[in-house]
């Protein structure tokens, strides 16, 4: 299996450092050891050229030897080769062995390859079948027949062969100092780049959605000389200018959640009025023009639904400044029970279904708040699903906390305005089918409220199938 490249930059730093040193090194091995080897060639065709051919020439060629022509094997170095040729034949054949000569068994092929080598007095290599690789040269000799000096190359080669080994094991260790000496160096180079990717790492992890938001420092020793310093000053201006962004927006929405506050509050005094007045128009006794009755009942009907969105709207910009909420142990069963019973009364076309625990469920929060959460989403459930739509409200617990799913078997939500369906004036009119109006505040009201108790509401909705999930600490 193919092992994966590196992947941090650290690593691929190492890797190119140890990549670059190997093959300065195998650079160095293969120039070192050509050199040597031609060195030592050089060395070897230089005895070849002093011994004139005088083994070659002392080797007997009549058809009795005698004082004259009796192998001459002083002075010459042990495997030392020597054969005679004429008109192209390969006469005699012999090696030094012992401080004297021994004939030598050539076989066609050697004789071939000792036949064509030039008769210029250069070295050539050849291989012979019962001594291997040799180094030979020819001259001419006085009896128009060719004289073959030779050496061997074993020396040669087990000299090359030894710097090799020699230059693998210092190479390889000087690899391996280098590796470990330029991963350390590497990692401490570094370290100011470890630094701006903790920084980002910190600031990733901060609710940036929401909130006022305390930005972390600026990164220290910034040096604008090196290339960690110029991204380390590039994320400092990044910083301040999100912060200053953050800051702008959460001023922006401080405003906001004051103003509507503020109409929210002064707006309940004139709607209480209009509902007042609209109400005694209706109680009164002597005849009304019927336009005008319908008239005075709009007028109550739509103050009531402005009273609701009102309060809705005064009870979000009060979580959302951080108004403390009780906390009190509450039973969540009882609330459930409660809520159920009101829906029931409100919508007795649905089929309510209960799955609660046989022991109560108690949590520590706000029971007015919750029992509003809970009923939003049943009547949520309620209002966005035709009659005969089955609802069921289980609760659970565990050492986490408790959990409060109400799931029906209506319509469903669409899949694009899932994501913000808890977000404010969202509707699903076009989706679900409705009886009555809707402010688009039930479901923010009830994440607003879980949020606020420290808890998560989720949803999942497909056609046939929806189910809203409260969790809320122990």
């Amino acid at each position: 299996m193919r092992r994966p490249p590196p992947r941090t930059l650290s690593a691929q730093l190492t890797a190119g450092l140890v990549t670059l040193l190997a093959l300065a090194c195998l650079a160095v091995g293969i120039t070192t050891a050509l050199a040597l080897r031609g060195f030592l060639m050089g060395r070897l065709d230089e005895q070849l050229s002093a011994s004139g051919g005088r083994f070659a020439a002392s080797l007997e060629h009549e058809a009795r030897p005698d004082t004259d022509n009796r192998p001459d094997t002083r002075g010459q170095a042990e495997s030392t080769f020597g054969a005679r040729l004429l008109n192209g034949s390969v006469t005699q054949a012999a090696v030094v062995d012992d401080a004297t000569d021994r004939p030598l068994p050539l076989t066609p092929r050697d004789r071939r390859a000792l036949a064509e080598i030039p008769v210029d007095g250069h070295g050539h290599s050849i291989r012979l079948s019962a001594l291997g690789a040799y180094r030979v040269t020819a001259v001419q000799g006085d009896d128009q027949d060719t004289l073959i000096t030779g050496l061997p190359l074993h020396p040669v080669a087990e000299t090359v062969h030894r710097l090799e080994a020699v230059e693998a094991v210092l190479f390889g260790a000087a690899l391996v100092v280098t590796g470990t000496a330029g991963a350390l160096w590497v990692r401490i180079s570094l370290r100011p780049l470890q630094q701006v990717t903790a920084r980002a790492a910190e600031v990733a992890g901060l609710p940036l959605a929401s909130g006022e938001i305390t930005m972390p420092g600026p990164l220290p020793d910034t040096d604008p000389r090196t290339e960690v310093g110029q991204v380390g000053t590039a994320l400092n201006h990044m910083l301040g200018h999100i912060e200053s962004a953050l800051i702008r927006r959460q001023a922006s929405e401080e405003r906001l959640r004051h103003f509507a506050a503020d109409a929210s509050h002064e707006l309940r005094t004139p709607v209480a009025n209009i509902r007042g007045h609209a109400e005694l128009a209706l109680r009164h006794h002597g005849p009304v023009p019927g336009k005008v009755r319908h008239a005075l009942e709009r007028i109550d009907g739509e103050s009531q639904r402005m009273t609701r969105l009102v309060d809705d709207l005064l009870l979000l910009a009060r979580l959302d400044a951080g108004r403390p909420l009780e906390h009190e142990p509450v039973d969540l069963t009882l609330l459930i029970l409660n809520a159920t019973d009101d829906a029931r009364a409100a919508g007795s076309a649905h089929h309510w279904l209960l799955d609660l625990p046989e022991e109560p469920i108690t949590v520590t929060g706000d029971a007015h708040r919750l029992q509003q959460a809970i009923g939003n989403l049943l009547a949520n459930a309620r209002t966005h699903t035709p009659p005969g739509t089955d609802v069921t409200i289980a609760l659970t617990a565990d050492q986490a906390g408790a959990c409060v799913s109400v799931s029906d078997n209506g319509p469903g939500i669409p899949e694009e305005l899932q994501p913000e369906v808890f977000g404010r004036f969202v509707r699903a009119d076009h989706a679900r089918s409705r009886s009555t109006g809707s402010t688009g505040l039930g479901l923010a009201i009830v994440h607003a409220v879980i949020t606020a108790h420290g808890g998560t509401v989720t949803v999942d909705s497909s056609p046939g199938h929806t189910t809203f999930r409260l969790t809320l600490p122990s």
